[in-house]
């Protein structure tokens, strides 16, 4: 049997108790949280005050850290890349009966909310240009994206795991600088939607152990290629408008590290916990080159961290044309 009939006979497998999955880790949309329990209500007589009152604290965080909060919502609005990428995978398909389809559009639809009430509060904060947003959100979504995962639901299960973790990582940390600086509502608003983050990584790290129970070889395989290619963020292609596709990036990861939003330090840690969470050091009938790739998932965080130790973050200011100037 090929590896990809493999792969689709295990996520068969796992299909039939998706059902418990979506149940125990996402939540209807008439119980969870909308983006306008976050907002002012544009119906009340309040409505202009409130704005006024994000502008006036909006003032007080700089533009690196609106630059971090730009990029993270343009990475949350662009999820038709990432749902129409899942949706592609082996044991996947769009009929209306698939267990998996089923479970990446609730999860694409609880995802999307993320990107709707960020969106809003940039808008009503007057810190940015909405309109160079715009057009970066746009190139995100029209350029794609290659995670170097293919259609293997293994490698796409531990992308996910890790990048999940990533972005509550990046939100939770964001919500305490707004917190140190009196923002309530993007303090508030930030740590739930960290929340949500956090419940999608439970899930997919869930996937991921149910995997090692039926195929530990080849998923320990997986796990391997994934960190050998590191872990690449669903904004690597971020661009302005006439931009270079991919250009900024990097001016994006440098702003993010030094704010201390998203660091090397980081990487390593989501590296260590899903080491943790999957046991990967108790698991059994392994194949010699399984086991060889345990061994070296289990070395690398400390590899890792070794180098990041040395990478010293530059201060330069970069002339991103989503910041408006503080008046």
């Amino acid at each position: 049997m090929s590896i990809h009939n493999i792969r689709r006979e295990v996520m068969l497998t796992l299909e039939k108790s998706i059902d418990t999955f979506v149940d125990k880790f996402l939540i209807t949309p008439e119980k969870i949280w909308q983006p306008t329990d976050f907002l002012p209500n544009s119906q009340k007589e309040t409505f202009i005050d409130e704005v006024k009152e994000i502008q006036e604290i909006s003032k007080e965080l700089d533009d690196d850290f609106w630059v971090v909060l730009v990029g993270d919502t343009i990475t949350e609005e662009a999820l038709p890349t990432y749902e129409s990428w899942l949706l592609d995978l082996d044991g996947v398909s769009q009929q209306p009966d698939n267990g998996w389809a089923k479970w990446l559009r609730a999860w694409t639809a609880e995802e999307n909310r993320h990107g709707d009430v960020l969106n809003k509060y940039l808008y009503l904060s007057g810190r940015v240009n909405m309109r160079e947003v715009e057009i970066t959100t746009q190139h995100l979504i029209a350029d794609g994206f290659d995670i170097g995962t293919a259609t293997d639901p293994y490698k796409n299960f531990v992308y996910t795991s890790f990048q999940e973790l990533a972005t509550y990582i990046s939100h939770n940390n964001v919500a305490k600088i707004a917190r140190k600086k009196g923002h309530k509502a993007l303090d508030k608003m930030s740590k739930i939607i960290a929340g949500d983050e956090m419940r999608h990584h439970i899930a997919y790290s869930e996937f991921v152990k149910e995997i090692f129970k039926i195929d530990p070889s080849e998923m320990m395989l997986a796990f391997q290629h994934m960190m050998k290619h590191k872990i690449v963020m669903p904004a690597m292609h971020l661009r302005e408008s006439f931009g270079a596709k991919g250009s900024m990036f990097d001016q994006f990861s440098t702003v993010a590290q030094r704010v201390g939003v998203y660091t090397g330090f980081d990487y390593v840690d989501i590296l260590k916990k899903l080491n943790t969470i999957w046991e990967i050091d108790k698991i059994t009938g392994l194949t010699p080159e399984a086991e060889k790739a345990r061994d070296w998932l289990i070395k690398l965080p400390e590899r890792i961290y070794r180098i990041t130790e040395r990478i010293v973050v530059p201060d330069t200011k970069y002339n991103f044309k989503w910041m408006n100037p503080v008046v």
